[in-house]
């Protein structure tokens, strides 16, 4: 299956975006644009909660595939957004215990795709990401997901901390990935469990630890101190996985 990027330029269509209900990640507006419909089009962006980026029309013409972006280009999601209810819901529907992903800050399309493969393989219900500072779901993460984003379901919230709080409300308990943490096959990861994950660079940021019940460490031997945020998901979750399947 191949997919095209949705990047969607002219004030026209970019306002029949918003109007119709298509998920739009990210608006770009050049910067001290003031007209009419310029101002109608950041108004629906706010009013769907996309983020929006004031930037020089240098910037535009860059970014532009036609050459008449009029002002605003947007970036649409290959794929529609989930509720965390919708998540939940599946796990209800299967008879298990909720296991999902939380990602914190993967700004890496191909590490974003990678994580939902993994999620999708260890029998994951979903994957949460937050709004701001991470990839959204462009045709890249599709492709990297290879298919699985077609089965896997990803939900978007503002704030990933207060996420954590309410879920954990509903009874289940969050592991991040941590270096300083405890050794990860110390932990007791079964039952219902979110793992949330960070990006290479920064980790897991210190507010969405403090929510978390557990930080595991991966044990680790070579000369190195990180792995990718993609191959770090993946061997947390399969220590899980283990858990589930021998508890």
């Amino acid at each position: 299956m191949r997919y095209r990027e949705l990047t969607i330029e002219g004030r026209n269509a970019v306002l029949e975006a918003f109007r119709s209900g298509r998920t739009v990640d990210k608006l770009f507006v050049q910067d001290g644009c003031k007209d009419g419909p310029v101002m109608t089009i950041t108004r629906e962006a706010r009013k769907q909660g996309s983020i929006i980026s004031f930037v020089p029309k240098e910037r535009l013409d860059q970014m532009s595939e036609t050459g008449r972006h009029q002002g605003v280009i947007a970036q649409a999601a290959a794929y529609e957004y989930a509720q965390v209810e919708d998540i939940l819901r599946i796990a209800e529907e299967k008879g298990e215990a909720p296991f999902l992903f939380l990602l914190d800050g993967i700004e890496d399309p191909h590490n974003l795709g990678a994580i939902i493969r993994t999620a999708n393989l260890a029998g994951a219900h979903g994957v949460i990401i937050p709004k701001h500072r991470a990839a959204g779901l462009t045709a890249v993460v599709a492709r990297t997901s290879a298919g699985a984003l077609n089965y896997t379901p990803v939900a978007k919230v503002t704030n990933l901390a207060a996420a954590i709080e309410q879920l954990k409300k509903q009874g289940i308990w969050f592991v991040c990935a941590h270096m300083g943490g405890e050794l990860m096959y110390r932990l007791n990861l079964t039952g219902p469990i979110g793992l949330v994950v960070g990006n290479e660079g920064n980790g897991v940021s210190r507010l969405v630890q403090e929510k978390c019940d557990m930080a595991a460490a991966i044990p680790m031997k070579g000369n190195i101190d990180s792995l990718n945020a993609s191959v770090a998901a993946g061997v947390l979750a399969y220590e899980i996985v283990r858990q589930r399947c021998c508890s």
